[in-house]
């Protein structure tokens, strides 16, 4: 080998060991970065010499479809987790106590003193405001669930706007490395910047990546519907503002088709979006159905039966327009919205006595003190079956307490499901983004390693420079001698 071969390899060596360097120091830099993945120099011999002939970038395409997959079942469960007991807090209250089944439990308890002692007006006065109590927990019951539903279809249109931003910025990185890989230059910045999108598109709707030529990517949905291809699909949805109950909220279209809800507590959702529709759409509603059935059963309950024919009592009810109804409400299906609109008859604020004696009708047609006749029949009437619409997700016979009390247990059992299917999908969301992170992300104690090991390469080359560099001294000193 000649000193200039041998002065050239070790010239090319220097400049390798340069350039590894530089991305060794790289990878320990951003090693806490979760959306970075490991670079690492591909040496191609050549005469005289090595040279680097690529970046490559750390990738394993099975884990990070696994990893998408992950995130997105996580993320829809968190929500509806998060929602269902925001859900629960507004409606029942803390430890349930602003409940229907609550509110109804006082009710009874009050009846049963009073009944016990007709005679006493205080008695009487505290279950006409037991029954203030009831109309007070349907009326805030439903208007919460409502104001839930309204809250959670402004989540949507956010997170629909969240979407197409993040679409616009992936069509943007996607760019970049089909035309960086078209004129070979590195790309692993922009692949970063694309995956660490991808991440976040799928939190809100899951993902299936179709690689092409030239690093081209197509994105589709888990039901197969097109969101990327070469530029975003449209993602639509209009907001609805203001919810009453009956109220139908708008879908998502992707590229022009619905988004289906997630359903169950261990939802079968995928995605933040999916979580969301399935809150507004099926929880919330079979929540206000359920209102809306207690708010019939209590009517029907207290209802009076003058000649033959039930018309309301203690509490009564009006239409939307708040027209009053002295009827009772049909049995044949949920009259929407019916728990916002029950209300205690003004008979019977003006009287509390009234609620012994009779509102519509007068039973104690004696006027005795001590009669108590009425007051059992409702109490009587409250553990009596009934028959409720199956639309509000629980028996469809039972007696009014059973069913107050299942409601609460409906909203608790969902949520205990839904806690429970965090757990399980938290854990695998984390699972494979550490084996992923593993497979693909930066170890700082190899990173050392190799940086030991470039120092002693470079220490190498620079001892054959100053080998080359005497030997050359030397020679020239041969040469001048006479």
């Amino acid at each position: 080998m000649s000193l200039t071969s041998a002065l050239s390899i070790a010239q090319s060596a220097l400049f390798n060991t340069s350039r590894q360097t530089s991305i060794v120091s790289r990878n320990v830099s951003e090693a806490s970065n979760p959306d970075y993945a490991r670079r690492s120099a591909v040496l191609s011999s050549m005469a005289p010499g090595a040279r680097i002939a690529e970046i490559r970038r750390a990738t394993n395409a099975v884990l990070f479809r696994q990893n998408l997959a992950a995130i997105s079942g996580a993320e829809a469960q968190s929500v509806l987790t998060e929602r269902l007991d925001t859900l629960r807090l507004r409606v029942n209250g803390a430890d349930n106590a602003a409940s229907p089944a609550a509110a109804l439990g006082a009710l009874q308890e009050a009846l049963q003193a009073y009944a016990a002692t007709p005679s006493n007006r205080a008695l009487a006065a505290a279950a006409v405001e037991a029954a203030r109590g009831m109309v007070r927990s349907l009326n805030e019951g439903a208007a919460a669930v409502q104001s839930f539903r309204a809250e959670v279809d402004r989540d949507i249109a956010a997170a629909v706007n969240d979407l197409n931003r993040l679409l616009g910025e992936f069509e943007t990185a996607n760019r970049q490395v089909v035309a960086g890989t078209r004129t070979g230059q590195d790309v692993s910045d922009a692949l970063d910047r694309r995956d660490a999108l991808l991440k976040q598109i799928s939190a809100i709707v899951p993902v299936s990546v179709i690689t092409r030529a030239d690093n081209d990517v197509i994105l589709t949905t888990a039901d197969g519907v097109t969101l990327f291809e070469t530029v975003p699909r449209p993602v639509a949805f209009a907001a609805t503002p203001v919810y009453a109950a009956g109220t139908v909220g708008n879908p998502v279209f992707i590229d022009g088709v619905p988004l289906a809800p997630g359903q169950g507590g261990n939802t079968s959702a995928m995605g933040s979006l999916a979580a969301l529709l399935q809150l507004r759409d099926d929880a919330a509603v079979t929540m206000q159905r359920q209102l809306d059935e207690i708010a019939r059963g209590v009517i029907m309950a207290f209802a009076e039966p003058p000649s033959g024919a039930a018309s309301t009592g203690l509490f009564v009810w009006t239409e939307e327009d708040g027209t009053p109804h002295t009827d009772l409400p049909a049995a044949g299906g949920i009259v929407d919205g019916l728990a916002g609109r029950i209300e205690l008859s003004s008979v019977v604020v003006s009287n509390p006595e009234r609620l012994r004696d009779g509102i519509s009708y007068t039973f104690n047609t004696d006027g005795s003190a001590s009669y108590s006749e009425l007051l059992h029949s409702f109490l009587d009437k409250l553990d009596e079956p009934f028959s409720f619409h199956a639309e509000a997700g629980l028996d469809d016979t039972a007696s009014l307490s059973a069913f107050t009390a299942q409601s609460i247990g409906w909203l608790e059992g969902l949520r205990q499901n839904a806690a429970g299917g965090l757990e399980a999908k938290g854990a695998l969301a984390r699972h494979t983004a550490e084996i992923l992170s593993n497979a693909t992300g930066v170890n700082i104690d190899e990173e050392m390693a190799l940086l030991l090991e470039l120092e002693r390469a470079y220490e190498a080359s620079a001892r054959i420079i100053r080998v080359v560099d005497e030997m050359l001294s030397r020679l020239m000193e041969v040469a001048g001698r006479p």
